[in-house]
């Protein structure tokens, strides 16, 4: 098992047909959230927002295909129907139910269907290798491949699955993430801990600029393992979420290349993770990593729009990682070497790390690069 399932107490298992997926994820435990900041939050969201205060779930339901957004108070009660029935298929209190809806936005969700979906896999759910990838497999939309995460200490376990292609920006992105770990922790201190690694992951995460109205991560800890050291488990979290973001990343809806940026020498780390995203998110960068063209200078001016104040002609960027990393600027002047920046560019990962100069802080931002396929996918999205 590479993922959910290999945390003690988590059963799951997922349906698609055609473009219509469900996924139950079966596990009791204290749980806590972290959503989107579209003002046009889904209604998924809002009841999840509500029902998260509590401070645990028994059981997660997940359909692709309908976003369920902007669909009103018939949205909202869509989705607390949708929930009930995995209540009744579990037997559990309705009020413990998670969920999340993602797919095309504006059309209701079709009860009928999930109903059926539900009945149909609810006695299925097991822990096993097949459970795992059902699960994730079924929340997938555009994306091309399921995502798994799975991080082992001594003692515990933290794992995850996501979904995540397009409308992906930071705050978060169009992504969900389950993710599980056997470790027993108080909700208010996982909480706090989801927040700060979906900080540092899932909200650094740039494909094209749009943020989703469904946005979601939900971490559920079983207790299963016992108690462990606090900072060993925000450790593991931070690992696990960093994992799926990345994935996320090369996941991007038309992508042939991963984009990292990496930001130091800032005065604090808000500094450099808004320098970071602002590269990751320009058009002209994207654009110029899908045609390996070195045309640097789009890094260093979309720094300099970032918001952040720093001395341009104290700045030193590279491009590359390991003993792959060149030269293009050290401390404001050109040492650029053309052939060896373009060479740089020609893997499935391009790195570029820009040196501020201004203090110890750092950060580092994922985005992909921009293609006529993001364009071709998007355009024809509801046909």
């Amino acid at each position: 098992m590479k993922s959910i399932c290999a945390v003690e107490g988590v059963n799951a298992w997922g349906i698609k047909e055609g473009k219509f997926g469900l996924t139950l994820i079966q596990a009791e435990g204290t749980a806590a959230a972290v959503f989107t900041t579209n003002l046009m939050k889904a209604p998924p969201i809002r009841l999840m927002e509500e029902r998260i205060k509590r401070g645990s779930l028994g059981a997660v339901i997940v359909n692709s295909g309908c976003a369920n957004a902007y669909t009103g108070n018939r949205g909202y009660e869509d989705s607390v129907t949708m929930a009930g029935y995995v209540a009744d298929s579990f037997q559990i209190d309705p009020e413990s139910v998670g969920i999340g809806s993602t797919g095309v936005i504006g059309r209701y969700l079709d009860l009928p269907l999930i109903k059926r979906q539900c009945e149909t896999i609810a006695p299925l759910v097991e822990r096993s290798a097949k459970a795992e990838e059902l699960a994730a497999n079924s929340i997938m939309t555009t994306d091309t491949f399921a995502k798994h995460a799975l991080v082992q200490r001594d003692g515990f376990s933290v794992a995850g699955i996501a979904k995540g292609s397009g409308m992906i920006a930071p705050n978060m992105a169009t992504m969900l993430a389950f993710i599980y770990t056997d470790a027993e922790v108080e909700p208010s201190s996982l909480k706090t801990s989801l927040k700060s690694a979906s900080n540092r992951t899932f909200n650094r995460v740039v494909v094209d600029g749009d943020t989703s109205t469904n946005d979601i991560a939900i971490c559920t800890a079983t207790g299963a393992a016992g108690k462990t050291n606090q900072k060993d488990l925000e450790s593991a979290l931070l690992e696990c979420c960093r994992s799926l973001a990345i994935q996320i990343a090369i996941d991007g809806e038309g992508a042939t290349k991963l984009i990292e940026i990496e930001v130091t020498g800032a005065p604090d780390e808000s500094s450099a993770e808004k320098v970071a995203k602002t590269i990751a998110e320009s058009p002209l960068v994207k654009t110029a990593v899908y045609g390996e063209d070195p045309n640097w200078g789009r890094v260093v001016a979309a720094a300099g729009r970032a918001g952040v104040n720093f001395d341009p002609d104290r700045v030193s960027l590279t491009i590359g990682e390991g003993e792959t990393v060149n030269e293009l600027v050290r401390e404001g002047e050109i040492v650029v070497d053309l052939n060896l920046a373009k060479k740089a560019m020609a893997g499935k990962k391009v790195v570029f790390s820009l040196d501020l100069a201004e203090g110890d802080a750092h950060a580092i931002a994922w985005g992909c690069d921009l293609t006529e396929k993001y364009v071709e996918i998007n355009g024809r999205y509801t046909t």
